[in-house]
This record gives C-alpha cells, structure tokens and sequence, in this order.
C-alpha cells in the first residue's frame, strides 16, 4: 500500500480506525445473536402457545351440547314445578 506524500497516514489514526471497525463489528455481531437467540424463544413460547390453544380447543364443550343440556334443565324445572313439588 503505497502512500501519499502529500497526505501522510499517522499509524495511530489507521490503528484507531481499525479498532472502531472491529468494535462496531463485535456490535454487529452481538446484536444479530442476541436476535437469533430472541427469536428462538419467540417461536418456542409461540408453539407452547398454540399448543395450549389446540388443548383448550379439544377440551371445550361445543355450544351445541350446552345449548341441549340446559333446554333439558329448564324442562326438568318446568316439569318439577308443575307437578306441585
């Protein structure tokens, strides 16, 4: 690397210049893991999450069913309530 005579590089301004672009790629670099690892655990809670979601789906009673069973309340109610009880 040839230098200009007219402009003379100081080897202490080339060595500072090399250290900030090696901190401001530590930077980079510790901002793109801290990012991959955040992601990760966002699609982990995001499966733990669906999951949870499918369970609670399963495990519902349909609005049907409920619909049928408090009709059938309601009858045995009217039907007790009739007979004098």
């Amino acid at each position: 690397m040839a230098i200009d005579p007219e402009h003379p590089v100081l080897h202490g301004e080339l060595a500072e210049l090399r250290r900030r672009l090696d901190v401001a790629h530590t930077r980079v670099e510790g901002g793109q893991t801290l990012l991959s690892h955040r992601a990760e655990q966002t699609a982990k809670e995001l499966d733990d999450l669906s999951a949870r979601v499918i369970a609670l789906e399963h495990s519902r009673w349909p609005l049907p069913s409920v619909a049928v069973l408090t009709a059938l309340g309601a009858l045995v109610v009217a039907v007790w309530q009739a007979l004098g009880h």
